[in-house]
């Protein structure tokens, strides 16, 4: 009996602990939470989400290059529409019946309660109209937001686009629900969290005709949007302006850097579009536009595509020369007509026979560099080839190729370098120097991107090191990101970089009776300091490149130019290269003779059908 009797009082305890539960939550439902108050008032109050405009973005120099502009998108909340009148409706806001009828029927299997968006980014025009009208149309209403706007109409790859959010990010991201917009790509993307902002939400009073009668609650559960954070590009957006007048007509890109920062001051890819195709409704139409051209607008080569270097490698194949204690600045090699060997002859231009270091740069002799590589390859210390491109892309890693540079923009590659087990697979483990001589002056298994080449001329501009190339240079008011900051150091020391910078000025501004490979990308009044490259291409015309820095000290400008299909680097590559230089360093450009050869040059028909 006593175990039956202590079983009652516990079940008598379940019991008043249930009933105080249910008490307790009854008291909070009726007095303390309005939440339930607000639900049964649907019917007369609407919900609104109030959207943030998105953060500003600047040049560096201070020049507003993205804004916004107000356009409005039509809601409904289908179980409050009656009948209205769809003709007018539909001639007010320029849409058919069809498709008003289909949007309708989308709103209502979505919900009967919560609000739809049946009609996109209407402008301010029609919205004054509309306004005006709207009370005839109950269950209807108006929400605003922002679209982006470009001042300037350059640099679509670099500020990238806004566009809705995929149903795949609003499934794993809960700050975002259909018909929000999100940044898809360039500053947009990568900083997304920083420009959108936070919504807000507004809770008004409706009367029967669906007209506003004010606020609900005095704004006791509004919140306000906080207007998201503004960012000051790197970008020099008159030089990106220049850049993209240079390359018109013609497939390719340029990249400029500050060395002292790692901001890149212009990012140019050619063939582009405008930013303001992607704006709004415009988007819809233009982008089955864009992604069906063959020459591929929307790709951003300046970080995607993947060259062989070619002669603009040389400074590299000679630094680790000097490094590894195989080459002297005055040591010379002879060159008649090429490099020959049984494995892999390399053919070389004319140029006397016999030169140094810096005349092999000024010369862009194929032989020396050649023979570089293979004493490097060679070297007594290295047990086998293996262990000796081991260290030798130890080198070539520490100058950021091969690998992600770790840029803000999300859409960079790592290009390619060769491994010794991709060669030992290849060659069945039967290879030595002269089976990868070709790598010594920028060819076989060796690609990089613009960004690259770009990042590794900064690299030899500071003397052995760079900072990670970024386009933003502000946050709010916070500076950059904190790893911007840092130098990356290569591991060849800073002494060896004055004979190959050496080189490269002779290259550009000759000396000893003989002009170099890149005469025309003189400045007067300027020393600028470069080298040409002729990469290799297949598929048809080869590759015209670039690299070059100015001024000699304290340089404030690195920049690499690759022109697809364009022959020689001296012919195309060089020359644009040059003007951009001078365009930044004196903010004018006197050449104006060049200047018109480049831009009224049509380099597409030979591009397009090579693609």
């Amino acid at each position: 009996m006593q175990k039956y009797s202590n079983r009652k009082f516990v079940i008598g305890a379940i019991a008043i602990i249930i009933g105080i539960v249910y008490l307790s939550r009854l008291f909070w439902v009726q007095v303390v939470d309005s939440t339930y108050k607000l639900n049964s008032e649907k019917n007369s109050i609407r919900r609104e989400e109030q959207f943030s405009a998105r953060g500003l973005v600047f040049d560096r120099n201070g020049e507003l290059i993205v804004h916004n502009m107000a356009v409005y998108d039509l809601m409904i909340v289908p179980r409050q529409v009656s009948q209205f009148d769809t003709v007018e409706l539909c001639q007010t806001i320029g849409i058919d019946i069809p498709f008003l009828r289909k949007q309708i029927s989308k709103a209502r299997r979505h919900s009967m309660f919560k609000s739809y968006k049946i009609v996109h980014q209407i402008p301010d025009t029609v919205y004054a109209v509309l306004q005006e009208k709207l009370y005839k149309y109950p269950g209807f209403f108006v929400q605003a937001r922002t679209l982006r706007k470009y001042p300037y109409n350059v640099a679509a790859n670099v500020l990238g686009y806004v566009s809705e959010v995929p149903d795949r990010i609003v499934k794993r991201d809960n700050y975002y629900k259909s018909g929000d917009y999100i940044g898809f790509s360039g500053i947009e993307r990568s900083y997304e969290e920083v420009l959108r902002g936070k919504k807000g939400v507004q809770f008004n009073l409706i009367d029967v005709h669906n007209r506003k009668k004010g606020s609900y609650a005095n704004g006791k559960y509004d919140t306000i949007p906080q207007i998201g954070g503004n960012l000051v590009s790197s970008i020099d957006i008159e030089l990106q302006q220049y850049g993209e007048l240079l390359l018109k007509d013609k497939i390719g890109s340029i990249v400029a850097i500050e060395p002292s920062s790692g901001e890149i001051l212009a990012l140019v890819t050619a063939p582009t579009y405008s930013p303001s195709d992607m704006v709004g409704r415009l988007r819809s139409e233009n982008y089955p536009i864009l992604i069906r051209d063959p020459l591929k607008p929307l790709f951003n080569r300046a970080t995607m595509a993947q060259y062989p270097p070619g002669s603009t490698f040389k400074m590299l194949t000679g630094l680790i020369g000097l490094q590894e204690k195989v080459l002297t600045p005055s040591q010379h090699y002879s060159c008649y007509g090429g490099y020959f060997s049984k494995a892999r002859p390399i053919a070389c231009h004319h140029h006397r026979p016999s030169l140094d270091l810096a005349e092999a740069l000024q010369m862009s002799c194929n032989a020396y560099f050649c023979h570089v590589f293979r004493n490097f390859m060679e070297k007594p210390g290295f047990a086998n080839p293996d262990s000796a491109l081991t260290r030798w892309l130890k080198h070539v890693h520490s100058f950021g190729f091969g690998t992600h540079l770790g840029t803000d923009l999300e859409s960079e590659l790592k290009g390619i370098l060769p491994s010794v087990e991709s060669y030992n697979r290849i060659y069945n483990g039967s290879w030595n120097a002269l089976t990868l001589l070709s790598l010594s002056i920028g060819q076989g298994e060796i690609a990089i991107t613009p960004l690259q080449l770009a990042n590794y001329t900064a690299a030899i501009a500071n003397r052995g090191f760079y900072y990670t190339p970024h386009i933003i240079k502000d946050i709010d008011g916070n500076g950059p990101i904190d790893r911007f900051k840092e130098r990356k150091y290569t591991t060849i020391d800073s002494a060896y970089f004055e004979d190959v910078i050496k080189g490269m000025y002779l290259a550009v501004n000759g000396g000893w009776g003989n002009g170099g490979t890149a005469s025309i990308a003189q400045i007067n009044g300027i020393d600028f300091n470069g080298k040409t490259g002729t990469a290799q291409n297949p598929h048809g015309e080869n590759h015209s490149i670039f690299v070059g820095f100015a001024p000699l000290t304290n340089p404030k400008i690195a920049i690499a130019v690759i022109v697809e299909n364009a022959g020689y680097g001296s012919t195309w590559a060089a020359p644009i290269a040059s003007l951009m230089a001078e365009k930044f360093l004196t903010d004018t450009v006197k050449r104006k003779s060049l200047e018109e050869r480049v831009v009224n040059k049509n380099l597409l028909d030979r591009g397009e059908k090579e693609q």
